[in-house]
């Protein structure tokens, strides 16, 4: 037995994710912002609700992003004409830019990951991966979570 498997994931999951944001910062980028602007680009515009809901953040976690990339000019917000309550995103020249600088990132990440891992393999991964969020779905309604 080589020990609690939670253990193993969550410790390499840090590994990994530690090493993604160097690589993400090395391109001036972050995780947050790739999320942000993966998001943006894939809808061509998106309202703040929708940019939260899809990357898995609260409304006001996604505000302060924002702000930020704002400031850094990567993206602009305006009033959906159509409803004036919605903040429509949209990137910016510089934000279309930092996009594909990432993406390059992103895709070379991917292959580095898949070294020496057959397309069999990635699909076991996947499917392990998806048994264990289940397990943890179901673990929650179990117990009321």
């Amino acid at each position: 037995m080589t020990g609690p498997i939670g253990l193993r994931l969550t410790n390499t999951a840090r590994v990994l994710s530690r090493a993604f944001d160097d690589a993400l910062a090395e391109a001036g980028g972050s995780l947050p912002i790739w999320q942000v602007l993966l998001t943006v680009k894939s809808r061509t515009q998106g309202n703040q609700r929708q940019i939260a809901a899809s990357i898995g953040i609260q409304g006001a976690t996604l505000t302060h992003h924002l702000n930020a990339m704002e400031r850094s000019g990567l993206v602009v917000r305006r009033r959906d004409p159509e409803n004036r309550r919605v903040h429509v995103v949209e990137l910016t020249e510089e934000g279309e830019r930092l996009f594909h600088r990432l993406r390059e990132v992103v895709v070379d990440w991917d292959r580095r990951l898949r070294t020496g891992l057959e397309e069999e393999d990635v699909a076991a991964f996947e499917r392990v991966l998806a048994r264990l969020e289940q397990n943890i779905q179901l673990n929650r309604s179990d117990h009321g979570a």
